[in-house]
């Protein structure tokens, strides 16, 4: 028998005696057959948004239906997350660098981050059905929307730390060779930053899966929204206790999730080592056989070549022209400054009217609605406390030791993305009923549906944070002999911990967000439910109370940027001064 190296070895070998013309043939028929893929997925989603609006579409039972189903759902998330990085990039980056901005942006994510995708589906789904009313396109864009709310803020999050965790030194030699804003982009903040992005991105998507049950699948007051996709069959089956169907759209679900680890996220991660601040090299990197086969192909090296290489020396010509046409400064002129006054005030007016409509319709609260609210709150509150420590309690050690062992991590990221994909809501049906023969209850469910849908916010941050951390230093731990526990005091946690915050961070708006599906479950026509505000923003969406709906919604996002304002801002703070590498 040949071990897997021999094995390896032979292949090579094979590979070698194949003509050189025939090699280039065949690395790209892959390449070609992956274009002809996406356009013929690009057509067939066109034709069908311009088909006639459907909003009960039905929904088949037969795992034959479910390659269709798949792609669906693969292209909202994809979409969804190509939203979600042009949003990061740009929100990110001015979050970073314009202080006054900073100073708003910064709370409105928090904001937004805390507020669920159910609170968000009322204005997106309505809004998108009245531009296009006669078109499936209008709610399949509010489903694209809502899957967009539960990817960006984690990314937006990551980026913006990131930025902010620049060491001073390349900030210097950026300004000292005279970068422009595109080079500086391009060149320093994009590299520093793609590793956590990157994980981040993974989770992003991880959570868009998560959530799909509830974007693909809902009762909004007495209309009720179907989109065909794994999310509507997943919530179908599950509704109805067909665990063969809970099965069966659980092994499409893997099966799509693993084909992107091995087609995306691995060949991006082990392009992404470059990037990887460092001194020495790594003795163990990641590989990937589909960046290996993207590297050899001729047909995207005769593009890069005389395409996209081109376009960057276009665009790197064309801002470093408009900076050297700004070295003389020169005032606004009064007309721009005009523009400014209007533009201000119709965004101070349209705030006003939203500010003066919204207590209007709060006006109408009961006193025993507040104080439901307040008491839902509380309890929301110690769950998502209990799920952050249990979280944090294996992810951080068990994180590290994948991030700083390459051969682990192609073990356990797939496992890992596997593991945050699967909707929850798909298992739960078979953990309330364990629970309920235990004597339990939906109260101790809950905590348990929370911790698998946040505690992979810390995990894949925790992964990115140990997975960057130099070569050389953790070389230099080895030749000083530290112990594990000076390792962890003097490299590990200070090398983690910008990551570590933005993980937490993220988990806990996670958590609250996720309080949506955890606290109120309907399941063989009955309604589990527990108290808890995520309970009461679901029992308000299904019963149409935009009122309570709305209370809910603010009195949740309070809670989360008050503790944003009082203990997460200052540990971003600290890692952005303490822990911050650089000389």
């Amino acid at each position: 028998m040949m071990d897997g190296d021999s094995s390896g070895n032979v292949a090579s070998r094979a590979w070698g005696w194949v003509p050189a013309g025939t090699r280039s043939v065949l690395n790209d028929i892959p390449v070609f057959a992956a274009g002809i893929a996406l356009f013929y997925g690009i057509i067939m989603l066109a034709r069908y948004w311009s088909s006639p609006f459907t909003p009960e579409a039905e929904i088949s039972h037969s795992p034959t239906a479910l390659p269709l189903y798949a792609a669906y759902s693969l292209l909202r998330i994809a979409i969804a997350y190509f939203l979600s990085l042009a949003f990061t990039l740009v929100y990110g980056h001015i979050a970073a660098y314009n202080a006054r901005a900073e100073r708003f942006m910064i709370p409105l994510l928090d904001i937004l981050q805390s507020i669920p995708v159910l609170s968000f589906l009322p204005g997106v789904m309505l809004a998108m059905v009245a531009l296009f009313p006669r078109h499936q396109l209008g709610v399949e864009l509010g489903a694209i929307l809502l899957i967009f709310t539960g990817q960006v803020w984690n990314m937006a999050f990551s980026f913006y730390s990131s930025l902010r965790s620049i060491p001073k030194e390349m900030r210097e030699a950026a300004q000292l060779y005279g970068f422009t804003g595109w080079q500086r982009f391009t060149q320093m903040e994009l590299p520093y930053s793609a590793i956590g992005l990157i994980w981040n991105s993974m989770m992003s998507v991880a959570g868009g899966w998560f959530f799909l049950m509830a974007c693909e699948m809902f009762v909004l007051g007495n209309r009720d929204f179907r989109l065909p996709g794994l999310g509507s069959y997943l919530q179908t089956v599950s509704s109805e206790g067909d665990t063969r169907g809970i099965i069966w759209g659980l092994v499409a679900m893997i099966g799509v999730i693993v084909l992107l680890d091995q087609l995306v996220w691995r060949p991006v991660i082990a392009w992404a080592q470059k990037f990887k601040m460092e001194q020495v090299e790594s003795a163990d990197v990641p590989t990937s056989p589909i960046l290996d086969l993207i590297r050899r192909s001729h047909a995207l090296t005769v593009l890069n070549k005389r395409v996209t290489r081109p376009l960057r020396e276009r665009l790197a010509m064309y801002f470093a022209e408009r900076k050297r046409g700004r070295e003389v400064e020169t005032k606004r002129s009064a007309a721009q400054i005009w523009v400014g006054r209007v533009i201000m005030v119709v965004v101070l007016a349209a705030i006003t009217y939203a500010i003066v409509d919204a207590l209007r319709l709060l006006s109408g609260l009961t006193e025993a609605d507040v104080r439901a609210m307040a008491i839902g709150a509380g309890a929301t509150f110690l769950r998502v406390i209990a799920a952050l420590a249990i979280g944090a309690a294996w992810t951080i050690p068990f994180g590290v030791w994948v991030g700083m062992n390459p051969r682990m991590a192609r073990i356990a990221q797939p496992l890992a993305q596997i593991a945050a994909s699967v909707p929850a809501t798909a298992l739960f049906p078979v953990v309330l009923l364990v629970l309920i023969r235990l004597g339990g209850g939906l109260g101790i469910g809950s905590i348990a549906l929370l911790l698998l849908g946040t505690q992979w916010y810390v995990l894949f941050n925790v992964i990115a944070g140990a997975s960057a951390i130099p070569t050389d230093l953790k070389e230099c731990s080895d030749i000083f002999r530290f112990s594990n526990g000076e390792k962890w005091k003097r490299l590990i946690l200070p090398a983690i911990f910008p990551y570590l915050i933005t993980g937490l961070v993220t988990a806990a708006g996670g958590a609250w967000n996720a309080s949506i599906v955890a606290e109120w479950f309907h399941f063989r026509g009955q309604t589990y439910t527990t108290v808890g505000l995520g309970a009461t923003i679901t029992q308000a969406t299904d019963t149409g109370n935009f009122r309570l709906l709305l209370a809910a919604t603010i009195m949740m996002a309070a809670i989360v940027v008050t503790v944003n304002r009082t203990v997460w801002r200052p540990l971003y703070r600290l890692a952005e001064t303490r822990f911050k590498l650089e000389g």
